[in-house]
């Protein structure tokens, strides 16, 4: 248990290093959205693409850019003939079930993740590949207000907290062994 709460210290370290980079990328300028596969390195860059045809519509809850709750309106974007498929956040609403009229153009945003819809257990003991990533635009289409921009600050970063509960548990386990072994001193008495 000593051994994963260092664990977790190390962990810490290189968490913090992880959301200076993202922070960094904030401050990178523009760039053309990436092909999928990748990883988390483009999160909270700015980027554009050209959703060449909008293929659907779905909606997800969540919050303005004033903080306002509502219904995120994600459109899934065709951007090129190899089928390639690109989420993209064009605003929220007040109420759900309505379908923007956007049919597509060129899209400048916020690169986040991508809502995933894979079950809890699954992530926790099946393989997973790199999260999807979306384009979460500056400019709301028509009738919704912009989006909440993607803040680095929303990651995490609990492995100190993680490190106490281990050495906790290490030192409880200590305890209990010391009174086993006092009561088994007890009983030879």
């Amino acid at each position: 248990m000593i051994g994963l709460g260092i664990w977790q210290l190390d962990r810490r370290g290189e968490k913090e290093a992880l959301i200076a980079r993202l922070a960094t990328n904030r401050t990178l300028g523009a760039m053309t959205f990436p092909s999928p596969p990748v990883g988390d390195e483009y999160l909270f860059r700015r980027a554009g693409l050209m959703c060449l045809e909008v293929a659907g519509w779905s909606e997800q809850a969540g919050r303005d850019a004033s903080g306002t709750s509502g219904w995120r309106h994600l459109a899934d974007c065709r951007t090129g003939a190899e089928g390639m498929s690109v989420k993209v956040d064009m605003g929220v609403s007040s109420a759900p079930g309505i379908t923007p009229a956007w049919k597509g153009g060129p899209v400048t945003g916020t690169i986040t993740h991508a809502p995933d819809s894979t079950p809890l257990l699954a992530s926790l003991f099946g393989k997973r590949p790199p999260r999807n990533l979306m384009l979460v635009a500056d400019t709301p289409a028509a009738g919704l207000s912009a989006s909440a921009p993607p803040d680095p600050s929303s990651v995490p970063n609990n492995h100190l907290a993680y490190a106490v509960q281990w050495f906790l548990f290490a030192g409880i386990a200590v305890v209990i062994y010391l009174l086993a072994l006092r009561r088994r001193g007890r009983k030879k008495d």
